[in-house]
């Protein structure tokens, strides 16, 4: 069973701030006392529905930022012997921990958990989104892309009103922004070369807690009664849902039942991705979309049926003495962290770990100072370059023009002892196309989730509905995503094609990250990670891998940094969480300093015994409600 101890640290690792020792108890009994510490709680214990009995907050929280904060509860770090599964949400963690208990693969797990985090964090992700899937089967890494598609009706204009872009909410919420979904059928692609249980029972954990109910979590509560959740009671089904009938949030601890979507998920374990993509559920899906009394969309039947994922080639770099495998374009997350990453091997950031803090570790000035600029070099180029490649292809065709050695170097070269503020994109070999900059913004209502089955399978999952709750359409049950605005609003700029502008059937570039990583030399297995965030997620992994693959921290210590970075604007620190020598020393060498709210929901299970002796230790973001669990 998992414990909530850390291995035993390695020669030479950082020591962890001093945490909480916690008993060693059921893991069920650990996840209810890290959700009590979002939330004021009393007498937890087992609740025979699936959920947790607490008392619910005596006051409403605080509002928080989009997908916003809802307090930091140190957490332990767990360890297992033979399988883990790390997610969001204890009781999503949980069904992918009975699956690998009854044999199931990590695809298997990814599924059940995917299922269960579209009914208990519904404004993250769902069966009405999209998602990138990285997947080890101990020979070879597979990249699984579920990333929805703009409607075949969409043109460049979608978010335009006479020339001019929509004002950003008013283009969310609607039909307008909803992408095709392709979580579904994504799944069901790696199930059908990957899956050990049938298919129609890694849905049974999510039926099961939709038909039975399940109390909301203290972070699910927070977002309901924040300002910006007033919209939602726009939407009859979801004010219905979320809301008591004087329109008041229902608070954290009240029991939500969701038969709609139970039938939903019978219909799919019974009959495949078929069911959502063709008959009444794609009708009603449809119907939502193109009848929406203020902002209708053009989300067709036809686009439903037709939708295909795409397995692509992984994006795999060499880092020091390791590699990393991750999602291709259109996501932009693997390729800008990999050329960060190759950045830094020209600078002497190793030397350079972090430091002690009052709260704890975090980075030392010259450490934030050369993330951060390779950051602004990453993102310059991501910002000009990266888009849906079967629409616009990157210099020279392949990210292999972006990380050529020479072309690296120059770019590291660039890098001095005072910010460079704001970096112009490179000309790689191959940049033959005129393109504009896009400054479309990407927000982070996502989910990551990572899993290593007994036989040592892997998965490292991003999933997403975009923004939080998505369009703020509910269908179902579930919820419909807004993935279109990641699209430029603006198709060209001065006359300048942007390569992330809409176009029919294209998929909306993306930042996430799920990433592997394993050791250059043998091959094996290292690490599974990835988080939510937005476009901060390439800087939420980047600082993830940096703080283990250079620092020598676990995965819980490099999760728990405060976050920071650069995505080629101001350098952003982790409000709360940044000390004023770091600010001051930043300052020093010329960056302008934002504080800001960074709510990543970071992920990571990493090898934790020598190769050859299989052990696991796992690490979930101290900002939400993760927890992990194995055996």
């Amino acid at each position: 069973m998992t414990t909530p101890a850390k291995p035993q640290s390695p020669a030479g690792r950082l020591s962890a701030t001093p945490q909480a020792d916690l008993p060693l108890r059921r893991h069920h009994r650990l996840a209810i006392l890290l959700l009590c510490g979002l939330a004021a709680c009393a007498s937890p214990g087992p609740d025979p529905a699936g959920g947790f009995r607490y008392t619910p907050p005596s006051a409403p929280p605080a509002a928080p930022a989009p997908e916003g904060a809802s307090g930091f509860t140190p957490k332990p770090g767990w360890e297992a012997q033979h399988f883990m599964v790390a997610a969001a949400n204890p009781l999503a963690t949980d069904a992918g921990y009975q699956v690998l208990k009854a044999g199931g693969s990590a695809v298997d797990a990814a599924i059940a958990v995917q299922m269960v985090l579209g009914l208990v964090e519904p404004q993250s992700s769902g069966i009405g989104g999209g998602a990138f899937l990285m997947h080890w089967d101990g020979k070879r890494v597979q990249a699984f892309d579920g990333r929805e598609t703009a409607p075949a009706a969409a043109t460049p204009e979608l978010f335009l009103r006479d020339g001019k872009p929509l004002p950003f909410l008013e283009a969310v919420i609607g039909g307008r922004s909803v992408g095709t979904p392709g979580a579904l059928r994504m799944l069901e692609m790696a199930h059908r070369e990957h899956g050990r249980l049938p298919w129609k029972d890694l849905f049974a954990p999510a039926i099961r807690l939709a038909e039975e109910g399940f109390l909301i979590s203290p972070r699910l509560a927070t977002m309901l009664a924040a300002p910006e959740a007033k919209t939602l009671r726009n939407d009859p089904d979801m004010a219905a849902y979320f809301f008591n009938a004087d329109g008041s949030p229902k608070a954290a601890g009240t029991r939500l039942k969701n038969p709609e979507l139970a039938k939903v998920l019978r219909d799919i374990a019974t009959r495949g991705s078929a069911a959502f993509y063709e008959g009444n559920i794609a009708r009603d899906i449809v119907a939502r979309v193109r009848k929406h009394p203020t902002n209708p969309g053009l989300l067709s039947e036809a686009d439903l049926a037709g939708y295909a994922p795409k397995q692509r080639e992984p994006l795999c770099t060499e880092y020091r003495v390791y590699r990393l495998c991750g999602m291709p374009p259109p996501s932009s997350g693997a390729l800008a962290i990999a050329q960060m990453l190759a950045i830094l091997e020209h600078t002497d950031i190793v030397k350079h770990p972090p430091v002690q803090a009052d709260f704890g570790l975090e980075p030392s000035p010259q450490a934030a100072h050369l993330f951060s600029e390779a950051g602004r070099l990453a993102y310059a180029d991501r910002n000009r370059y990266v888009a849906d490649p079967d629409f616009v292809p990157l210099p020279g065709a392949s990210p292999a023009s972006l990380l050529n050695p020479a072309y690296i170097k120059g770019r590291a070269s660039l890098i001095g002892e005072r910010s460079m503020g704001v970096a112009r994109p490179g000309t790689p070999a191959g940049a033959t196309l005129a393109l504009a900059d896009d400054r479309s913004p990407e927000l982070p209502s996502t989910s990551h989730i990572s899993v290593v089955d007994a036989q040592g399978r892997a998965v490292a999952m991003t999933t997403t509905i975009e923004n939080g709750f998505g369009a703020q359409i509910m269908v179902r049950g579930f919820l419909l995503n807004n993935q279109l605005t990641d699209f430029s609003f603006l198709p060209a700029e001065n006359g300048t094609p942007i390569a992330n502008r809409v176009q029919p059937n294209k998929r909306p570039r993306s930042s996430m990250a799920p990433t592997l990583v394993f050791m250059r030399n043998s091959g094996a297995l290292s690490m599974s990670v990835g988080s939510p965030g937005g476009s901060a997620i390439i800087n939420y992994v980047g600082k993830t891998l940096v703080g283990t693959l250079d620092w020598g921290l676990d995965a819980q210590q490099a999760i728990s940094l405060p976050n920071f970075g650069s995505r080629n604007g101001p350098t952003e620190l982790e409000q709360g969480r940044a000390s004023t020598a770091l600010v001051d020393g930043l300052k020093a060498r010329g960056h302008d300093v934002r504080v800001i709210v960074q709510t990543s929901g970071l992920q990571a299970i990493q090898r934790s015994a020598p190769e050859g002796k299989v052990m696991w230790f796992g690490g979930a973001d101290p900002r939400r409600e993760g927890v992990v669990m194995g055996d």
